[in-house]
């Protein structure tokens, strides 16, 4: 009888520390954001902040926007989608992937070519005509997969723009998102590589050697939008992204906020 009643003294113990402690899910909440590999760095230090100031945990995955994009709409648990480009934006909010009343504009950037640091070139005049493939030699010219990955799509419109396309499409080495692309002139697989300026600025392993006129390319424009599923807890996190302190860490990267930033 006496260990019946130790038993049953022990098991309401456990009952009353169960019942005080807070279930795992209250004790931090958390948003899934999808955003273009090229945001990486700096969204890792908006994201720490935001967390630090909210309280919410954000898991953050980074590929490019196409794939990023395929995988919510395979029901992929995002609550934030941020893209590098405005089609696959357009292609969630025709899908409904999207809330498309959450949309806006965040960032802008710009095209560069790159080369190693210790590459003898250091300065390319890139114009109409300019011979990029004979600068590549024997070497191969790294960029975004050119048939969905944003920054690929840029750089092949520009090079059409410019007319050197078809003498350039047989060197090119086209990687899975636009930092794969930024590996390989990085390690000096490539001689030369095409990424947005912000990729080239956090990487002391290359150098810019030139800068597409943006006139040559569609306007790079980071468009973010809450996912069709989103959880509340995402929308602080938009509101977020209009705040003096998010627009500081984003030009700090080298990134262009189209955003108006609100208090």
């Amino acid at each position: 009888m006496r260990q019946r009643t130790i038993i049953v003294a022990a098991f309401a113990v456990l009952l009353a520390i169960a019942a005080a402690a807070p279930p795992a899910a209250a004790q931090q909440k958390s948003i899934l954001v999808f955003a273009a590999a090229s945001m990486k760095n700096a969204l890792d230090d908006v994201d720490d902040a935001f967390s630090k100031q909210s309280g919410v945990k954000v898991v953050a995955s980074y590929a490019s926007s196409s794939a990023l994009m395929k995988q919510i709409e395979q029901a992929a648990p995002a609550d934030v989608f941020l893209s590098a480009d405005v089609d696959w934006m357009d292609y969630g909010a025709k899908r409904n992937l999207i809330k498309a009343d959450t949309r806006f504009d965040l960032l802008g950037n710009r095209l560069v070519l790159i080369a190693p640091k210790d590459s003898m070139v250091n300065e390319v005049a890139i114009a109409p005509g300019f011979n990029l493939a004979a600068l590549a030699g024997d070497g191969r010219i790294a960029v975004g997969d050119v048939r969905a990955v944003p920054a690929g799509l840029y750089a092949k419109a520009a090079l059409e723009k410019l007319s050197v396309w078809a003498s350039v499409e047989p060197k090119l080495a086209m990687a899975e998102n636009v930092r794969a692309a930024l590996v390989l002139v990085a390690r000096g697989e490539a001689p030369f590589g095409i990424v947005y300026e912000t990729d080239a600025k956090i990487d002391a392993s290359v150098k810019i050697v030139g800068v597409f006129p943006e006139d040559s390319h569609p306007p790079i424009v980071y468009s973010v939008a809450l996912t069709a599923n989103a959880k509340p807890d995402a929308v602080p996190y938009l509101a977020f992204l209009r705040t003096p302190a998010v627009k500081t860490i984003f030009e700090r990267y080298g990134f262009r906020v189209l955003v108006k930033s609100v208090p």
